[in-house]
């Protein structure tokens, strides 16, 4: 047999190493033979059969083909983590569960403290916030991109139990995808700070845990800390959220208190997944992610039925069909497994090209035997924030292009289409899920493509009545059509908790923000809670900087949307030298457009340099000049030279300079430098007007 490999290419000895009954196969799988051979030697002859077998062989058996790859290596180990990491239970051994809490309350680090209790990471790979896998989620201490990891556990009662951790992003930016995961779950970890006590996240993220009829147990974090006070904030769960705390577990989870009590809480009172392995097959999506040579990741919950390498599935919601190449478990690190079952958490990829064809929510059926509905939450989420992105030197818009595109092949909550500026260049007009998710997207285009960029204030979407009846959905202030018979603007219901001390600063900032007030309630006798009906064009300023700034840091809040109203609203646009600029238009409430349109004009004027003539600066509605102000011109001293004589000499070389100056306005243009733009769209974004 080896005279003949010896004589074959290289591509062809590769060809070889999948041949299953020789025994040159079977070394090079340290004497696992696959299950039966899938071409014969007459296949080299022909080169179309040998490309069809190989693309077959590949696809059912691809850890073989890495093998071949790098023979010296075990793929087990190098390339999947550990086979027998994935051990395969009874589904009445399965726990299904999430951790949610309040931004900065230890959810990263008691997941950390549960894969060092169970001896998922080895102690040589571990690090802090394990599960956040970015720089910019370590450094912030959030997690944006949510994970899962498949953990084994010998429990009290000596049985092995699989604990299946479904990570969750902990911002109201991705409400949605919260939603989703939880819908994947049976029970979750309420984790509340024994010192800071209830949040407002902490409220919003219990009320979609009960929702989704989920069993919490609750764990009060951070008891080591001096300020820690378990029995007050179990009082306050108690009286403001209605749940039982005698149960509470008590844990510091960077101390490592109280882990192996949440491991054994977890085993007894989350209950197991229903098994329904012979249904068949749903699976809902609960998150996705590119991958450069496997295309699109798919994570997912079987609910449902069975899930094998091989089958052709289909997506219910957005039908879309694939056949399956793998399918596996994160135990943190991909394991490829044989099947899936209901009530297991796991992974598939199917060489799917984009994320948006496997969107959070979406429910997974196979092609020949469908189920008869989809799993009920999916929606499809689309952008609430929007503004402009204009690389400072002309030459990176390609640049930027490629950046962003390579971004969205992870987010499919990322639009972006091209736009284009008068003052600014070419750019991109880009969607968000909120400002954290908009500052995210540009702090990675900064930091990992090196772009330096300008973002336009942004601005919410506004529908727009027309007067031939139709609505048209405006995200952009400077497309807003000149006629009209109305504009309706976003609200939100937003939830303040705060130190009784900061309820007056607090309720003036709300009123100045055209907010409704809605009700107010004392938590406890020193916290208390308010509730607002505010224009989300008055959010996604700086309402949350400002929240923290008038209440020492001690506040928090939560808010989420409740529909559109219509309101007296007006296009304010920037007028330099008589030509409009685009990009410094906003809309605002009729009732502000004086006092924001001074503020914009005033610090234009203090921005822009001066030019030989005369440069008047307005804010207009319409053809109605609200505010104006006029930049003086830089003037030559022409009466230097006259040290006397007539007075008509001097009234001479006044005049001649004056028609210089009415010569060179009329023809002269105004190049408003980008440092204006930054100083004017940072005094937007801080809430100046």
């Amino acid at each position: 047999m080896w005279p003949v490999a010896a004589r074959l290419r290289p591509c062809a000895l590769r060809a070889v190493a999948f041949l299953p009954d020789h025994s040159c196969a079977r070394a090079w799988f340290s004497g696992r033979p696959l299950a039966r051979p899938f071409f014969s030697y007459t296949s080299f002859g022909n080169g179309r059969a040998l490309t069809q077998s190989c693309r077959y062989v590949r696809r059912r058996h691809s850890r073989a083909a890495l093998a071949v790859a790098a023979p010296e290596k075990n793929v087990d180990k190098v390339i999947f983590g550990e086979q027998d990491e994935v051990h395969k239970v009874p589904t009445n051994k399965i726990r299904n569960f999430s951790i949610i809490a309040h931004i900065d309350h230890g959810k990263s680090t008691l997941a950390d403290q549960l894969l060092i209790r169970t001896n998922t990471v080895p102690d040589r790979e571990m690090q802090a916030q394990y599960m956040d896998g970015m720089d910019l989620e370590r450094e912030r201490g959030i997690t944006i991109k949510l994970n899962q990891a498949r953990m084994k556990y010998t429990a009290s009662d000596g049985q092995l139990y699989c604990l299946n951790l479904i990570d969750t992003p902990g911002h109201v930016d991705f409400n949605y995808e919260v939603s989703r995961s939880l819908a994947a779950c049976e029970g979750c970890l309420l984790v509340v700070d024994a010192a800071q006590g209830v949040e407002a996240q902490t409220l919003a993220n219990v009320y979609l845990a009960l929702d989704n009829e989920l069993e919490i147990i609750l764990v009060l974090n951070k008891v080591d800390l001096p300020g820690a006070d378990p029995e007050r904030v179990k009082k306050e769960i108690e009286d403001v959220i209605g749940l039982d705390t005698s149960n509470a577990i008590l844990a510091s989870a960077k101390k490592g208190i109280g882990i192996d009590e949440i491991l054994e809480a977890i085993v007894k009172r989350i209950p197991p997944p229903p098994e329904r392995i012979n249904e068949r097959l749903r699976a809902l999506i609960f998150d996705s992610y590119y991958d450069p040579y496997k295309g699109v990741i798919v994570y997912f919950r079987v609910v449902d039925g069975r899930l094998r390498a091989g089958d052709d599935i289909r997506l219910m919601n957005t039908q879309k069909e694939f056949e399956v190449l793998e399918v596996g478990a994160l135990a943190p690190k991909p394991v490829v497994v044989d099947e899936l079952y209901a009530g297991e958490v796991g992974w598939l990829s199917a060489s799917i090209r984009s994320v948006a064809d496997a969107r959070v929510g979406d429910t997974i059926t196979l092609k020949r035997k469908p189920a008869d509905a989809a799993l009920p939450g999916y929606t499809e989420v689309r952008p609430m924030v929007y503004c402009g992105l204009f690389p400072t030197e002309g030459d990176d818009f390609e640049k930027l292009r490629e950046a962003l595109g390579k971004l969205q092949l992870n987010d499919a909550a990322l639009h972006y289409e091209p736009d284009v500026s008068s003052s600014l260049g070419f750019g991109f007009r880009c969607g968000f899920l909120g400002l954290l998710h908009m500052d995210i997207v540009r702090e990675r285009l900064e930091r990992e493509y090196a772009l330096d960029l300008i973002i336009t204030a942004p601005s919410v979407v506004y529908h727009c009545l027309l007067e031939n009846g139709k609505e048209k959905r405006v995200d952009n202030p400077s497309n807003m059509p000149e006629q009209r018979k109305g504009i309706s603007e976003p609200f939100v219901r937003m939830e303040m908790i705060t130190p009784r001390d900061y309820v007056g600063p607090l309720m003036e900032l709300s009123q100045s923000r055209r907010g409704e007030f809605v009700d107010m309630q004392y938590l406890t006798e020193l916290r208390a809670s308010l509730v607002y009906n505010l224009p989300m064009a008055e959010v996604v300023t700086d309402f949350f900087d400002e929240l923290k700034s008038r209440t020492q840091g001690y506040a928090s809040m939560d808010f989420h949307q409740i529909g559109y109203r219509q309101n007296d609203l007006v296009r304010l646009d920037i007028k330099i030298n008589g030509e409009q600029i685009d990009p410094l238009a906003v809309i605002v409430h009729k009732d502000a457009a004086y006092r924001t349109g001074k503020a914009l004009t005033a610090r234009l004027k203090e921005t822009i340099p001066r030019q030989q003539f005369k440069i008047p600066i307005q804010a207009a509605i319409g053809s109605r000049i609200v505010a104006s102000e006029s930049l003086a011109a830089l003037r030559k001293d022409v009466l230097a030279k006259c040290y006397g004589g007539d007075v008509s000499r001097k009234k001479k070389l006044l005049k001649k300079q004056a028609e210089g100056k009415k010569r060179m306005k009329t023809f002269g243009r105004v190049e408003v430098p980008q440092e204006a733009f930054v100083s004017v769209l940072s005094m937007n974004s801080a809430g100046d007007s």
